[in-house]
């Protein structure tokens, strides 16, 4: 690997991190994420005008990455608000190096050597250890945790494939992100209706900016 692949692996792990602290942190992370999608649309529809489109081979790779995405979107939400988010990340983060190399083998013909599945059962190991760190693991959101790890997987092979029939691997990721992020502000309006409501308190009066109203984080309404 390049220092160049290594760095930009290691920002986007920064990146990532970042965005699931964002939406870790929202009181109604189903608005959140919807939010997050509106921005990554503008800044995807921008670079698409600089890129070339991806080859009509890629194209399925592109519409099923999207779909998966979104699928992704919810359960994550769901596993964020189906127990501790100290325990359901690591669960789903650990989970997914291994469809992601079961995929790889099936559907791109990349079969592991013996060291290399031992660098991933190592890898898994070490990071579903830090959903346990004392605590015992509630098996009532182990569902959520695991499907979006399956997610995850699923995602990461149909992109590694779509990527190279793509001709272009930031059309592919441009277009792919373009789609996904346009799916979540129809969803969410379907799901709940409305933004979630505002309150302004005595202290906008004062010129303060307006916060959200208190209360536990509404249903997904699935």
């Amino acid at each position: 690997m390049s220092p160049l692949v290594l760095a930009c692996v290691m920002a986007a792990a920064f990146l990532h991190a970042g965005w699931n602290a964002v939406l870790r942190g929202g009181r109604d992370r189903l608005w959140s994420m919807t939010l997050m999608m509106i921005a990554v649309a503008c800044v995807s529809a921008a670079t698409m005008v600089f890129l070339p489109w991806p080859n009509a081979a890629g194209w399925p790779y592109v519409i099923s990455s999207a779909r998966i995405h979104t699928a992704d979107n919810l359960s994550l939400v769901w596993t964020y608000r189906s127990g501790d988010p100290g325990q359901t990340y690591p669960i789903a983060r650990g989970s997914s190096p291994v469809p992601v190399a079961l995929g790889a083998a099936l559907f791109a013909q990349e079969a592991l050597g013996v060291l290399p599945i031992v660098g991933v059962a190592l890898v898994s190991g070490g990071i579903l250890s830090l959903a346990l760190q004392g605590r015992r693991v509630r098996a009532d959101f182990l569902p959520a945790a695991l499907l979006t790890g399956l997610q995850i997987g699923a995602y990461t092979v149909v992109n590694g494939i779509g990527v190279r029939l793509s001709g272009n691997s930031l059309s592919h990721a441009a277009s792919m992100f373009l789609l996904w992020s346009l799916t979540m502000p129809p969803l969410f309006f379907a799901l709940r209706g409305a933004p979630p409501a505002y309150t302004v308190h005595l202290a906008d009066l004062r010129g303060r900016r307006e916060e959200p109203a208190r209360g536990p984080e509404p249903d997904l309404a699935l």
